[in-house]
């Protein structure tokens, strides 16, 4: 590999020749090796905006001239096609608050313009990446400002896949709203259910959880952008800070706007918080889901084996024939990335101290990687899983049957204790509750079949008696 020689404000760095990034990003490079990880391409793209939307503001305001403002803003829409993808290269784990990774961008998009301009790498003759394209801007105000549309962006992506398994949940819902099952709390037999009603629940518990993320969005459209250093405005003219965000919104289409206090949007991760706290609400459901999933599909003969999911891999190097419930387990292990992603997103909201929140990075990585994560798993959970599942209605109605919850129906007509005794001598016996109640002619076989009569057993009301 060649080099060149670039310098900064530390002295003389070597910079790769045919980096487009420069000093900066190279002494990043080199103090943090941590994760052997890139930049999320949605930071990078947001970065990449905010970058020529500021051009375009201070162009606008007179502070920038045209003539440099106009390659940054063509060598952002270059690196918004990907052309400079392989150049976005500082690791999450970073020195605080972003200013690596906004350098990295501030680097790159100066080295082209200057190139655009008939100029070379690393002189920054023309374009710097401080003077011009960090132009009325900190790394303090950007950088949150960047996570807010990266992570809006990603939400909307994840948003289509999240409603095809709340729709697939509910189709499954009606497929199965008339095979009746017993159901179980404590893991034990308890009263009726349908196994329609079942999955009709876990798409409406997801349809809850998508609410609940849309009602964390209006705090990440709220911009401190133009606050600079510690969100007094500092460096940024008042006209720029409301053409800033007005060219924010015509490049991303979000109903973004200016924040009523700059030093409190600066200081404040609570917005994170909220969406990381939505994300971690569906993670707990999609792990219930799937661990639901897992039970009732347990067997295929020593199990539960209610439904059967579809078979995507073989389970098993040792085992021929073993299938194991794969999406489930995935769908699991997402879902607890995503809740210990939280825990790592809290800590670091609280430990901001005056001005700033220096734990930016590990925000913006942990939160942008809980929505990939959620992004992918959901439509894949939906096709790949729950699209194919089907019914054993035998095994199901067989269980409704032999269920001792079904004492439960009895008690209205001979009272607790009674449906109690009832209950225990089906356990001891393994008879049925039917068979147990017709011997002892407890009740007519008319009225117990009103009472047991499978439908009504799950719906309100008490079986057996008709209420206006």
């Amino acid at each position: 590999m060649t080099f060149r020689i670039e310098k900064d404000t530390l002295g003389e760095v070597q910079v790769p020749e045919d980096a487009y990034y420069g000093a900066q990003t190279a002494r990043a490079v080199a103090n943090s090796p941590i994760s052997g990880l890139r930049p999320h391409p949605a930071l990078v793209r947001a970065t990449v905006i905010a970058k020529k939307c500021a051009a375009l503001a201070n162009m606008a305001t007179g502070r920038l001239d045209a003539r440099l403002g106009g390659a940054i803003v063509k060598a952002a829409e270059e690196a918004l096609s990907g052309a400079f993808d392989a150049h976005f290269v500082v690791d999450p784990f970073q020195a605080g608050a972003g200013t690596s990774h906004n350098m990295n961008v501030n680097e790159v998009l100066a080295n082209r313009a200057n190139e655009l301009l008939g100029g070379r790498r690393g002189a920054y003759d023309q374009v710097h990446p401080n003077d011009h394209v960090n132009m009325a801007q900190s790394t303090n105000d950007v950088f949150p400002t960047v996570i807010r549309l990266a992570a809006l962006a990603l939400v909307e992506g994840l948003r289509p896949g999240l409603e095809e398994l709340v729709a697939a949940l509910r189709g499954k819902g009606q497929e199965f709203d008339g095979i009746l099952k017993s159901g179980r709390t404590h893991l034990q037999d308890a009263v009726p259910i349908r196994l329609g009603q079942e999955f009709e629940a876990w798409g409406v518990a997801l349809e809850k959880n998508l609410a609940g993320i849309d009602g964390a969005l209006p705090g990440l459209r709220e911009l401190g952008i133009g606050g600079t250093a510690v969100g007094t405005g500092m460096n940024a003219e008042e006209a720029y800070i409301g053409l800033m965000v007005s060219e924010l919104v015509r490049e991303t289409g979000f109903p973004l706007v200016r924040g009523a206090n700059l030093v409190e949007r600066m200081q404040n991760m609570d917005p994170f918080v909220a969406l990381s706290s939505a994300l971690k609400g569906l993670a707990v459901n999609l792990a219930r889901i799937a661990n639901d999933l897992r039970l009732l599909a347990s067997g295929p003969r020593t199990g539960f084996a209610e439904i059967a999911l579809p078979a995507l891999q073989p389970g098993s190097s040792i085992m021929p024939g073993k299938v194991n419930p794969s999406m489930a387990e995935v769908t699991d292990m997402v879902a607890f990335q995503v809740m210990g992603a939280d825990a790592a997103i809290t800590l670091a909201a609280q430990a901001g101290q005056l001005e700033l929140n220096v734990m930016m990075p590990l925000i913006a990585f942990n939160l942008l990687f809980s929505l990939e994560l959620l992004k992918n798993t959901a439509p894949k959970l939906a096709r790949a899983c729950i699209a194919g599942i089907t019914a054993d209605r035998e095994r199901c109605r067989r269980y409704f049957e032999q269920s001792v919850g079904l004492a439960t129906v009895l008690a209205p007509y001979i009272g607790y204790a009674a449906a109690a005794e009832i209950a225990k001598e089906s356990t001891a016996t393994g008879r049925s509750i039917r068979e147990i109640v017709i011997e002892r002619r407890i009740l007519p076989e008319e009225k117990l079949a009103g009472i047991l009569d499978p439908y009504p057993l799950t719906t309100p009301g008490v079986p057996g008696e008709k209420h206006n």
